[in-house]
């Protein structure tokens, strides 16, 4: 059975993000005095007693803003609460209830979802101040008083939330779910193409650059299998990065990355290739994580018989240190390839975990060395004794040897040029360790 979800909702700045880090136990979602922070859905998971559900923090909603932005963030919230299993109100005792939260109340009781209606703010202990009685007055039932920067009052909103979910065993975590990181400069269509394959408006689509902020974890299932899809936040210049919450996208991403098995790296085929590109191919390879080129808005390039050709001799220029990588040209808009990046993404994972058997690359070793001899220095050879697969995800293999400053890295990349070669290890990078016989 899946488990229940919970939204929490409200008017912007109550403390829904705030709230929602204490409930899942980590900083998951950005927090700021900023209105309006959080954009789109950010999903979490929370266990209390023995059960499970997943938790959902959106943007704030402002019911009657005629702004872009914020009339999105609305349709968000709104699709949150429609696949919600229960709802929390969260409100603010500082400003006391205002008429936003009336017209947010009215919203969620026209849903038919059961509410919980959650006074953020209440630092104190104790009896709750004679203002928290005003939000009886939203017709939602008792409120529960709540620190959410505190921890105050957190158990027994869970008390209540819980009390509405059923309780639904949750299954064995899914190991074939394939976690698959979109990242790539702002406005290069890394949010167009997570709603194109989910076929919704799962995240906000803006021609404003920086509108994604937070990292969007979407899970898909589809005939190719199991994805966990990860939007991020554009990685620009670092110069040209001036607000704090930014730098925390961009933290975001970058953990992100580290949590991923494949990064599909986007690129805008109307700019063409750029040094930011490169520099954010760079975190997914330094990363040691699969990686996929994926040339995006090919549908809007004017093209000739040669345009594919020379796009990818630039990449093969631009992205050498990475010649491991395949490259997709799609359409996040038409739809054009995305079957492609599908077969990719699985290969990829694939080759990431693949292993090998000590064997067989002693095997190939000992071919590779008689085909071309160990490098020498003064007289004195190297001489390999022998090879083994220390990890995967990227494969990782040790050499074990006479002496390190005899293997040179002209060698080490013949070496894992044959091990490519040989077990078709597209897509991910290779690690290779030397050691000297003797040494741990």
């Amino acid at each position: 059975m899946a488990k229940p979800v919970v939204a929490i909702v409200g008017r912007p700045n109550v403390g829904k993000s705030t709230l929602f880090n204490k409930l899942i136990g980590q900083r998951l979602s950005i927090v700021d005095d900023t209105p309006g922070v959080t954009r789109d859905r950010i999903y979490g998971e929370i266990e209390w007693c023995g059960k499970s559900a997943f938790v959902v923090d959106t943007g704030g909603i402002e019911p009657k803003s005629d702004d872009v932005i914020l009339s999105q963030m609305r349709r968000q919230a709104q699709l949150a609460i429609d696949t919600a299993s229960a709802i929390i109100l969260v409100t603010d005792l500082k400003s006391g209830m205002v008429a936003t939260d009336m017209e947010v109340a009215q919203m969620l009781q026209k849903s038919g979802k059961p509410v919980v209606l959650c006074v953020n703010k209440c630092d104190s202990v104790g009896e709750p101040p004679m203002e928290f009685y005003e939000f009886y007055n939203l017709g939602l039932g008792e409120p529960v008083q709540v620190s959410a920067v505190h921890g105050h009052g957190t158990g027994d909103l869970c008390d209540r939330v819980f009390e509405y979910l059923n309780a639904e065993e949750s299954g064995d975590e899914d190991d074939t779910v394939i976690n698959v990181a979109v990242i790539g400069k702002p406005n290069a269509g890394k949010s167009s193409l997570i709603n194109k394959i989910t076929n919704e408006e799962r995240v906000i689509v803006s021609d404003v650059a920086g509108t994604t902020r937070d990292t969007i974890d979407t899970l898909v299932e589809n005939q190719y299998g199991r994805f966990n899809f990860t939007d991020t936040a554009g990685l620009r210049r670092q110069s040209r990065i001036y607000d704090d919450i930014e730098k925390y996208s961009i933290l975001r991403a970058k953990m992100a990355i580290e949590r991923s098995d494949v990064c599909v790296i986007m690129i805008d085929a109307t700019e063409g290739v750029t040094e930011q590109d490169t520099k954010v191919a760079g975190l997914a390879h330094e990363a040691g994580r699969a990686c996929i080129l994926a040339v995006n808005k090919w549908d809007a390039v004017e093209k000739n018989d040669k345009t594919m050709q020379e796009f990818r001799k630039k990449l093969d220029a631009d992205f050498a240190f990475m010649s491991y990588a395949p490259q997709v040209f799609i359409s996040a808009k038409t739809g054009q390839r995305i079957d492609k990046l599908f077969e990719n993404i699985i290969k990829c994972n694939e080759n990431a975990s693949l292993r090998i058997r000590t064997g067989m690359l002693n095997e190939l070793l000992a071919q590779a060395t008689t085909r071309v001899q160990p490098p020498s220095d003064k007289g004195k050879r190297l001489k390999i004794f022998y090879m083994t697969q220390a990890s995967v995800k990227p494969p990782t293999f040790v050499f074990f040897c006479n002496d390190k400053e005899l293997f040179h890295f002209s060698y080490q990349r013949y070496l894992e040029n044959r091990i490519r070669e040989a077990f078709g290890l597209e897509g991910t990078p290779v690690k290779i360790i030397i050691r000297e016989r003797g040494e741990k």
